[in-house]
């Protein structure tokens, strides 16, 4: 299994033409046959649990890369590492999200012949990631039952920029009262046409629907 770790510094000129840099990263990953997903999401949404639950199911099937990007640590790489998944650490140290030309820097130096399918796991904020492509497939946003009825209607531009949602810890919902039928509605209220997934990843309730609304 192999794991690398990269510090990068925000004050160099990684920020610059960003959509280009993305342009040139979905042609690389299509050059090479690559689902590429950049999930992005709040700070305990289960992000990171969701990718350890995606990874159990499909590492069988395809070898995958996960790119995680965090202020610092490595801890969610290494959670993701666990599963047989070959791992990039980006660490941005005080950007509160990913760009194209970090994912260029991060995989420099992977062979990326070696994978069908790369998880971006983007830095834990809901605002920041959902202004910048970083040239993936796909742009999921995971919200969470345990955020509260309202970050819907609080963040439409992220849901807006997204390919899909997906609504993670059903399982907690009864406990919490919480009406999901309402969270959905106020997400079709946004885009009345976008994918939503209720999901619990640590059941794993839902979880096939969402494998096969990914195309994997």
């Amino acid at each position: 299994m192999n794991e690398r770790t990269l510090r990068i510094d925000i004050k160099k000129d990684l920020f610059g033409a960003n959509e280009d840099a993305a342009a040139k990263n979905a042609v690389m990953f299509k050059e090479h046959g690559i689902t590429a997903i950049d999930i992005m999401g709040s700070v305990g949404t289960g992000k990171t649990q969701l990718i350890e639950s995606l990874c159990e199911r499909l590492s069988k099937s395809y070898p995958i890369l996960m790119i995680a990007g965090d202020l610092d640590t490595r801890i969610d790489a290494d959670r993701v590492g666990k599963h047989g998944v070959d791992t990039v650490q980006i660490n941005t140290e005080t950007a509160c999200h990913l760009d194209a030309r970090m994912i260029q820097v991060a995989l420099n130096d992977v062979n990326l012949s070696k994978y069908k399918v790369v998880f971006v796991e983007n830095v834990g904020n809901l605002i920041c990631p959902a202004g910048y492509s970083l040239g993936t497939s796909k742009k999921i946003v995971v919200v969470s039952v345990t955020e509260g009825p309202y970050m819907i209607r609080k963040h439409p531009l992220t849901i807006k920029r997204s390919d899909m949602v997906v609504i993670n810890k059903i399982d907690l919902a009864a406990i919490l009262d919480f009406d999901i039928d309402a969270l959905e509605h106020d997400i079709r209220e946004v885009d009345a046409l976008l994918p939503v997934f209720r999901v619990s990843s640590k059941t794993g309730e839902g979880l096939e629907e969402l494998i096969r609304g990914l195309g994997l």
